[in-house]
């Protein structure tokens, strides 16, 4: 009799946890939904549009993991974000059975040259290896998938000295560089410090490349690992001004004597936002706004521009003053909207004899922290375009040879690369590739503070998840992978180093499968 109490009590619980109380629940909910005032769905379909709403919600996590093909997904779609992790994890991009590139669309190629180079013809220095970790899968089961980690020892890919990319040959402090790719600028604020340590040390440990600051100021993240720096400046002067939002030449020359910082950059515009930064209150911790010299707390809009100059003149005379007094070289990173733009800076370089010592350009499909989906979308032009406009204006003015371009915007791997220094940039810089190597998943949450990677937030628990010293490893994969990549497909051109692509080994076929040269489609 004990028995059967026991199980009748047993049953009433369940009844009660799975029909009762569940049952109240909705009928709370349908009276709630019924008599609210915001929504109409929810006024007129109580519970069932509670549903649609939660759908919506998680709609993006759908699309994203099981209804998007592998070519759909955008910024990057699933097999672009593959080409990072993949290379980050196994130090590998080998590919079985061909392409998924639909090769019935438009799109640039590469030249192959009819008889190709040996590996031991290129002009690559690999004295210094890298010493990385990398994953070995040892059983790829549905439920029993099992990896371990081990050292090991790789090529560097670096350019011979003699090879170097020198930017600001005559400064006092010519900045040398021997990857052709490297960190495009990330704030700390915009992404939080074990993310920007994990960059750091990973890209020192790559050896020949740099990172850029981002408009932030230098934070002691950025120098962590040893890496070269390029200090951005922003039109909010972060990390070089005074308590009263001026300028200070004093915080310059600090900067300038720190041995890791080669060279500034004057951050004019960005491709999804050709206006100042913007952070989120959230982000802006005690830390943060002491290196930028805010208050915390509170949302951070920088000026549409700077205030110290509004013309190429006034542009040129500062760029000659922070120059002299740092002595390191100094470029301005930019987005074209036009030939008459590209042509007003290349004409003016040539009649006043100054400019910038490189121009970092920025394509509208580059990404960033925060922005506004009407700048971002339709303000700027793509870096196809916008990078042959500059390259092709300095040209005809004569001052190509004066400066160096730094190309970014989507560049995320070695083809893709060598297609835009074909085009004519000297230089790839990389963000979100970066991103990717130390965990972003892409849940374009970066202007939230609830990056649930821990790459883009400030938030100490968030940030907790990101381990700097098995990330750190995965930034000097990709990077020395995306270099090897580099040296490969020159090679396949016909070149001994991939600093000597230019557009005769870049094509372009369009839709109907005719073949332009670079120099044919500008006639088009």
């Amino acid at each position: 009799m004990e028995g059967y109490k026991l199980i009748f009590s047993l049953l009433l619980i369940l009844i009660a946890i799975f029909v009762v109380i569940p049952g109240i629940t909705l009928l709370v909910l349908y009276f709630m939904d019924r008599n609210q005032k915001q929504h109409a769905i929810l006024r007129n379909f109580p519970l069932l549009g509670r549903m649609r709403y939660i759908t919506e919600k998680i709609g993006p996590e759908l699309r994203q993991y099981l209804f998007d093909d592998d070519h759909k997904g955008k910024p990057f779609s699933r097999e672009e974000f593959l080409h990072v992790v993949l290379p980050g994890k196994y130090l590998g991009n080998v590919i079985g059975y061909g392409s998924k590139r639909n090769f019935e669309e438009a799109g640039f190629y590469i030249r192959n040259a009819m008889f190709t180079k040996q590996v031991d013809e290129m002009r690559v220095d690999q004295s210094q290896t890298v010493e990385t970790q990398k994953y070995v899968i040892d059983s790829d089961g549905l439920f029993n998938r099992k990896e371990h980690n081990e050292k090991v020892t790789v090529k560097p890919w670096l350019l011979p000295e003699e090879d170097a990319v020198v930017i600001g040959p005559n400064c006092r402090e010519p900045f040398h560089v021997r990857s052709l790719v490297g960190q495009s600028a990330m704030s700390y604020g915009a992404l939080g410090k074990n993310a920007i340590t994990a960059l750091s040390k990973g890209i020192g440990l790559a050896k020949g490349s740099w990172m850029n600051t981002g408009e932030g100021g230098v934070s002691d993240y950025h120098l962590a690992g040893g890496a070269d720096l390029i200090a951005q400046i922003g039109s909010g002067l972060f990390g070089y001004r005074t308590k009263d939002g001026e300028f200070s030449f004093e915080l310059l020359k600090e900067k300038a004597a720190i041995p890791q910082v080669k060279a500034f950059e004057l951050k004019l515009a960005q491709g999804a936002k050709t206006r100042g930064g913007h952070v989120e209150a959230d982000k802006v911790t005690e830390e943060i706004a002491k290196i930028r010299n805010v208050e915390p707390h509170k949302t951070i809009n920088s000026p549409n521009r700077f205030r110290q100059f509004d013309d190429f003149p006034s542009l040129f005379d500062f760029i000659d003053k922070i120059r002299e007094t740092g002595g390191l070289p100094v470029g301005i990173k930019i987005v074209i909207g036009s030939p008459e733009d590209a042509e007003k800076l290349a004409s003016y370089m040539k009649e006043s004899g100054k400019g910038p010592d490189f121009i970092t350009i920025d394509g509208a499909e580059g990404g960033t922290g925060a922005t506004y989906q009407d700048l971002a979308d339709s303000v700027g032009l793509p870096i196809h375009s916008g990078l042959v406009l500059l390259h092709d204006a300095l040209v005809k003015h004569g001052v190509r040879d004066r400066v160096k371009i730094i190309a970014s915007g989507k560049i995320i791997t070695a083809d893709r690369a060598a297609v835009i220094l074909g085009l004519g940039a000297d230089l790839i810089n990389v963000a979100r590739g970066f991103m990717i190597s130390v965990g972003c998943i892409m849940a374009q949450r970066c202007h939230t503070n609830e990056c649930p990677a821990g790459v883009a937030t400030t938030d100490p628990k968030l940030q907790n998840g990101l381990i700097i010293e098995e990330k750190k490893y995965r930034v000097t994969n990709y990077i020395v992978t995306m270099r090897e990549g580099l040296f490969r497909v020159a090679a396949a051109a016909g070149l001994d180093s991939p600093t000597k692509f230019n557009s005769e080994h870049i094509v372009y076929k369009d839709d109907y499968g005719r073949v332009f040269t670079v120099e044919n489609l500008k006639a088009k």
